[in-house]
């Protein structure tokens, strides 16, 4: 295991998303900026959170990435956390900062770009791919050599296959805690490379780390780790 990586290993799925909502829930009282990830892992850890932290009103709310669909598309992962988190809350984030997937990509890229400036987040959720990308950074992606944007446009690595807009490397590192939630042995091939392994552009999940960066896995994906 890499020295730079905080370990939680949990039973099964549920246990692995409660350990996330608690997680979200203890950021929704302390305040500040979350970024939220897409997919279909997170869903279960928002409801949770929402269910042990329903007033989020000292927050303000990011995403790691968006797929360029309407807010309402059922593939949005704006329309994701809308459903299993904000809707179920008593009372709503200060700010929700939403990746306007309905605007041409560079479009979208540049409006969240600009209001990423001077935004570090508090805690910084993310999932990963079996191929190990994370947020929409795919392996041997050209968005990984950015270095001045926080937000560009990017091209999809899997399905589906729509265009996106994901937050950079820059923007990803300045996270003060980073929290992988992986969950499944289909993942497991992709959890060792990314944490166990020195960090490779093939793996992109390998080469975001916060200040403090925690990973979150149930039994299953962390089969290959030693």
């Amino acid at each position: 295991m890499s020295a730079d990586v905080e370990l939680v290993v949990c039973e099964d799925a549920e246990a692995a998303a409660l350990d996330v909502a608690r997680r979200l829930a203890a950021a929704a009282r302390e305040g500040g900026d979350v970024a939220l990830t897409g997919g279909s892992t997170p869903r279960r850890a928002y409801e949770l959170a929402a269910s042990l932290e329903p007033d989020w009103a000292r927050v303000r709310i990011w995403w790691s990435d968006e797929r360029c669909v309407a807010p309402e598309d059922e593939r949005s992962n704006f329309r994701l956390a809308k459903e299993s988190l904000l809707d179920r809350l008593d009372h709503a984030p200060a700010e929700v900062h939403r990746i306007r997937g309905e605007l041409a990509p560079e479009e979208a890229a540049a409006s969240y770009d600009a209001e990423l400036r001077g935004v570090a987040f508090d805690l910084l959720l993310l999932g990963m791919g079996p191929d190990g990308h994370a947020a929409s950074l795919f392996p041997r992606s050209p968005a990984l050599d950015e270095t001045e944007r926080l937000a560009v446009a990017a091209r999809p690595g899997l399905e589906p296959l729509v265009d996106r807009v994901t937050l950079t490397l820059p923007a990803l590192r300045a996270a003060r805690e980073t929290v992988f939630l992986v969950t499944g042995e289909e993942k497991a091939g992709a959890v060792q490379r990314a944490f166990a392994r020195p960090p490779t552009p093939e793996t992109p999940s390998s080469l975001v780390r916060g200040e403090r960066t925690i990973v979150v896995l149930d039994r299953l994906a962390a089969r290959d780790l030693s």
